[in-house]
């Protein structure tokens, strides 16, 4: 039933439709979008003995690569195909808040089921990322703890394109398990360690003790969606001077990646061009922080390009670089190799519903105390 005040308001709705101008709407209803965009649950193959079921963005992970062109208007249309509410941000872009994809600032969430329509002007250029901003809270099955990523490139107007090809990298953890395995550690934490910190955590450690709250571990680590050994290699020449671009896409982890024998010259941070490109050995990436870097390809071999830990490379987090001409099993230096790098601490999260899973969890596992170089690969 329709009461009066009821009617009125919708009496006062028809005349403002009636003024919109007809072209506007039939604009709006020819227009096509440039990209689609679809939410729903599907499976990644990260080797064929691990197959992992999460909600993904175009049926993979990670997404699709989408190059837009910085300053032309884009146009997604957003497929919610799951049963929850969903969210995507596009992160790193000066964009309304009404599109930008955080319910904070008055993003709509797209209904389950449902589909919506956002429009924007891309910008800055640069290497961006779009992801779920749906907070997860004590559910790993939701948020950024599924595999919700995919790389976004803004095209500058001008580009030097001082280089020979483009590589992006997504590293992502999957299978996430709650645990109590001591403090987490800070994987990028460098130079020497200070006695007043020191004392303070050792203070609080005997005022606290037992286990301090859960963290979350994970079982498997993957590059692009593939763990180590189980996905095409990069294949270079020679010569070849590459631009990769890489994403941190995990919901918590500090990551580190290191190619042997190669340095990493450092172009851009978070997309951003930095003032003073630096040359360093090993790339350190915080959750969903981005760095693109050049490497010049002059140490042919097959290597493993990967994490300085020993345990999650072995549980996926690595890529093989294969060169042109040379086969054989990718390598990775020995530990005594990484000049100027002193590991302090392994640490292990065990699961308290399953013990026997202590050498498997990991939440990140090698503090380092000082940056060092890779020699005598």
């Amino acid at each position: 039933m329709i009461d009066r005040r009821s009617l009125l308001k919708l009496a006062g709705v028809a005349p403002a439709v009636a003024a919109l101008p007809r072209t506007t709407l039939a604009q709006q209803d020819a227009e096509r979008p440039d990209y689609t965009l679809r939410i729903a649950p599907g499976l990644v193959e990260l080797s064929p003995d691990h197959i992992v079921s999460t909600t993904l963005y175009n049926g993979q992970f990670p997404g699709p690569l989408i190059r837009i062109q910085e300053g032309k208007r884009f146009v997604v249309d957003v497929y919610n195909d799951t049963d929850v509410p969903e969210l995507v941000h596009w992160h790193g872009q000066m964009i309304p808040s009404d599109v930008d994809g955080a319910s904070e600032e008055g993003t709509p969430f797209i209904a389950p089921h449902e589909m919506r329509r956002i429009a924007f002007t891309p910008k800055p250029a640069g290497f961006r990322f779009v992801h779920t901003h749906v907070p997860a809270y004590g559910d790993l099955n939701r948020g950024t703890y599924t595999g919700q990523a995919a790389p976004v490139y803004i095209e500058p107007a001008k580009s030097p394109g001082a280089y020979d090809s483009e590589v992006f990298l997504v590293l992502k953890e999957f299978e996430p398990v709650f645990s109590q395995g001591g403090d987490m550690p800070q994987h990028a934490l460098v130079g020497t360690p200070l006695p007043a910190l020191q004392q303070m955590g050792n203070q609080l450690d005997q005022q606290f003790r037992g286990p301090k709250g859960y963290e979350v571990g994970s079982e498997l680590f993957s590059i692009n969606g593939k763990q180590l050994g189980h996905g095409e290699p990069i294949r270079v020449k020679p010569g070849d001077r590459v631009l990769f671009h890489i994403l941190n896409a995990s919901a918590g982890e500090i990551r580190s990646l290191a190619l042997p024998g190669h340095v990493f010259h450092v172009v851009a941070l978070d997309g951003n061009p930095v003032p003073i490109p630096a040359d360093v050995p090993v790339l350190w990436l915080g959750t969903a922080e981005r760095i693109s870097a050049i490497v010049d390809m002059n140490h042919p071999g097959v290597w493993v390009m990967g994490d300085l830990a020993e345990d999650d490379r072995k549980h996926g987090m690595g890529i093989v670089v294969e060169y042109a001409g040379r086969s054989g099993k990718p390598q990775w230096p020995s530990r005594h190799r990484f000049v100027g790098i002193t590991p302090i601490s392994a640490s292990r999260a065990a699961s308290p519903q399953s013990p026997t899973k202590r050498s498997r969890l990991r939440s990140s596992s090698t503090t380092l105390r000082t940056m060092g170089s890779i020699v005598g690969c």
